[in-house]
């Protein structure tokens, strides 16, 4: 069977969330490169501090809108400073060792940025310490601005990568509380009023079309909204397998049914008891369960077996920032061995 129409990807596919421990990008993309042949991707390495975090990352290349760190995180700033020269340098530098590591690639590569309403909830006004998301204006001009900015970076990362598929996946760890209004403001004691979803999709959309490249909306939060990412236009959706509800199965399964991608996180961001350490199980073994929890996934919405193979990528449940170099570098290999097992899996009737 041929994958499905708008699938980013070829069969058997995983790729990492983003964020990668340590601070040495040569090394880091060398393992994604190694463990990933599908859609490797550029790390992120938040280790280095300000400006190489998710928000400072994507905030630094926004168009007429600069930014500052503050004691609390990044806020909107009157000029441009040292901070966002010093995340624009760090950026320079991980593109340079991309191109150094992946200059003849021809596949599909996949590059992070910080969706608009994740920049909103987190980004401070200029002059106050609340989040740019409670004004409406400054909300509106940090869209546009990011979709400049997106267009922008993937036609950087297209110079340097003439021959890849790029895919831009925006992350979205604020989204559910932005439309659920659970976003607090600085004093913490209220929150910011709740962003409808339908407004929510249209600034998906915004950032979503200006790339002019294959999209995926990563949400590692509980409750995620998949009406708001698929009627963004984006080509796949990202998540959490661990945090889904019962609920969530049915939303899923109208994901899968209109062709677009689909990202299962299917493998512990960070080293446990179960799948580390020196009682840990075989990467095989570990590879094997993987590929059931999916194929699992995939049988209780209902789906059509000979679609799942084309259609999903393994991912770990979130960025690897956060864990030892040697599980990060496992985990990838896990997520790519059970990518290759699914189709096996498939053929053994796995419940």
């Amino acid at each position: 069977m041929s994958d499905p129409v708008g699938v980013p990807w070829p069969a058997q596919t995983a790729t990492g969330v983003g964020s990668m421990p340590g601070t040495d990008q040569a090394e880091a993309i060398a393992v994604v490169l190694g463990e990933l042949p599908n859609l490797p991707h550029l790390p992120e390495l938040p280790s280095r501090g300000p400006g190489a975090d998710m928000v400072g990352r994507t905030a630094a290349l926004l168009v007429d809108m600069p930014v500052e760190t503050t004691a609390r995180g990044w806020r909107l700033a009157e000029r441009p400073g040292r901070d966002m020269r010093r995340a624009a340098g760090l950026l320079s530098a991980d593109l340079d060792a991309m191109e150094a590591a992946a200059g003849g690639y021809s596949g599909v590569f996949k590059i992070q940025l910080c969706g608009p309403w994740t920049l909103a909830a987190s980004l401070e006004l200029a002059r106050s310490v609340e989040p740019a998301l409670g004004d409406p204006g400054a909300v509106a001009d940090l869209t546009a601005s990011l979709a400049e900015a997106a267009a922008a970076h993937v036609a950087a990362v297209r110079r340097r990568l003439p021959d890849a598929t790029i895919l831009v996946q925006f992350d979205e760890p604020a989204l559910p509380g932005v439309i659920e209004g659970s976003v607090p403001t600085a004093s913490g004691l209220r929150r910011v009023p709740a962003v409808e979803e339908s407004v929510a999709a249209d600034g998906l959309a915004a950032v979503v079309a200006a790339t002019s490249a294959p999209t995926m909306l990563h949400c590692c939060a509980p409750r995620l909204p998949f009406g708001c990412l698929t009627r963004s236009g984006a080509t796949a959706v990202s998540f959490d397998l661990a945090l889904l509800r019962r609920e969530d199965e049915n939303a899923i399964g109208e994901v899968a049914e209109s062709g677009l991608g689909i990202a299962i996180g299917a493998v512990p961001a960070v080293e446990t008891a179960r799948s580390g350490g020196a009682q840990a199980m075989t990467t095989e073994r570990a590879a094997r369960d993987i590929a059931g929890s999916v194929v699992g996934l995939w049988n209780r919405i209902g789906l059509l077996a000979d679609a799942l193979t084309g259609q999903v990528a393994v991912t770990p449940a979130c960025g690897l920032a956060g864990a030892s170099p040697a599980w990060a570098r496992d985990a990838l290999t896990r997520c790519q061995a059970a990518a290759n097992l699914i189709p096996e899996l498939i053929e053994e009737g796995a419940p």
